[in-house]
């Protein structure tokens, strides 16, 4: 749990049963409810022991895990004689964008305006001819990415005593995975090789079997050309297959092999064909992240996504967003985790447009002026505590609010509508996020 002293100043988290306790005394009180964080009515910053935590970051194009750990970290790997980084898990966060709602909405407004220039209309020149970019412009797709989680990061600042940040900057070696020998033989043969190269053709082929499409099963690595044939090592000629599609195939060709199924060797012909384009999008963005967690004045230590799993396999850990951010950087072992992680969706704060529009693009309502409603406004964090009534029980959950009083409460089982403003209590303020909790991986 997140600690703050009596002038809000963070201090080192403490475990739920300390915070319980200390809430129980009335030494501290409830400064924020998710996440939990607690304030000390009776200890400043100046008395404490603060050891100091750290931050792992794994971007990725849906999902960002953040993970809070303790110990010490590196930046480049250690000689033998010193000690082995050890890291526990304090606080997991999945960090869930919208970026495909921006991108779907923005494709929306586009046809929208085209077609409105199109119509029987006085002919409009388009307008975004005449637009330029600026130097290291992103979508806006992608930079909600960078912006949602760096927003996180400021928070977790507020709330912990951070010491340093660890993020990949960069998912794969491009280059590496392009021409083998372009760093000499002692690299192409090194530790991380490999799992640069898997991880990549994890990514690409959507971690199934190229062949039959299954899914979770150990899978290998194919040529998609044999090199018994003359195929090279290159991951434009990888692809993955099950084991038994693998010893199905040999050494033949992928167009002898899938003669009699012609719509799965052009789908598979043109996955290969596919650039490099996913990975430098990917990359691009982690180059802007970095740049903007190196804002922040805290030091700032990178990694490969292919350093991330060799860690992962050493230290024997499943996959997930949150570990994976736990196994950024420079680490030996890791003792330990949360078995609970946070999972924070982003929502957005409303929107600007107060006309309702119906299919055809006509004016169907108009909404108020005004979004605060009886104290409350859509997205606060309420319970609601009904006696009597269809909707007799206790409600917590997400409000949305109407003029008339009467509220609709988004909880955890569903949808419950109609309960009166009289009945609300407010929990914590919107903020553009709902949460929700899942259970952590743990080792089989």
């Amino acid at each position: 749990m997140f600690v703050l002293d009596r002038n809000g100043l963070p201090l080192q988290p403490c475990t739920p049963a300390r915070a319980r306790q200390l809430l129980r005394t009335g030494r501290a009180v409830v400064h924020r409810r998710t996440p939990f964080v607690i304030r000390l009515r009776d200890r400043n910053r100046q008395e404490s022991v603060v050891q100091g935590v750290q931050i792992g970051v794994d971007p990725g194009s849906r999902y960002t895990g953040i993970s809070l750990f303790t110990g010490s970290d590196a930046v480049s790997p250690k000689p033998v004689a010193e000690p082995a980084v050890v890291r526990a898990g304090v606080f997991s966060i999945e960090v869930q964008h919208r970026g495909n709602q921006i991108r779907e909405k923005l494709t929306a407004r586009a046809a929208l305006r085209r077609g409105r220039r199109s119509r029987n209309l006085r002919y409009r020149q388009p307008r975004f001819d005449n637009r330029t970019r600026s130097v290291g412009w992103l979508a806006p797709s992608l930079r909600h990415r960078v912006e949602t989680t760096m927003s996180w990061i400021s928070r977790l600042q507020r709330w912990a005593p951070v010491a340093a940040l660890h993020v990949e900057r960069v998912a794969f070696d491009t280059q590496l995975l392009q021409d083998p020998e372009i760093a000499g033989r002692g690299y192409q043969q090194g530790t991380l090789h490999g799992y640069e190269l898997r991880e990549y053709l994890l990514e690409k082929w959507q971690r199934k079997c190229a062949y039959c499409g299954v899914s979770g099963v150990p899978l290998n690595l194919d040529h998609i050309r044999p090199r018994s044939r003359g195929g090279s090592d290159r991951a434009s000629n990888l692809t993955l297959a099950c084991i038994s599609c693998n010893q199905t195939k040999g050494n033949q060709p992928v167009e002898v092999f899938l003669a009699g199924r012609p719509e799965m060797l052009a789908r598979i012909l043109a996955q290969v064909r596919k650039p490099l384009r996913d990975a430098a999008a990917v990359s691009s963005t982690r180059w802007a992240l970095w740049k903007s967690l190196t804002v922040t004045g805290l030091p700032v230590h990178v990694a490969s996504g292919g350093r991330t799993k060799y860690n992962r396999h050493r230290t024997n850990t499943p996959k997930s967003h949150t570990l994976d951010a736990l196994h950024v950087g420079v680490v030996d072992e890791v003792t330990g985790w949360p078995v609970r992680v946070l999972v924070a969706t982003a929502t957005g704060r409303g929107t600007y447009t107060r006309t309702r529009t119906d299919r055809y693009g006509f004016p169907r309502l108009r909404l108020p002026r005004t979004k605060l409603h009886h104290g409350f406004q859509t997205g606060d964090l309420v319970r609601a505590v009904v006696r009597t009534g269809a909707n007799q029980g206790t409600h917590v959950g997400r409000v949305a609010v109407r003029s008339t009083g009467r509220f609709n409460i988004r909880t955890a089982t569903g949808l419950v509508q109609g309960i009166g403003h009289r009945y609300v209590r407010l929990l914590q303020r919107g903020d553009g996020w709902t949460y929700s909790r899942q259970p952590e991986q743990q080792p089989a």
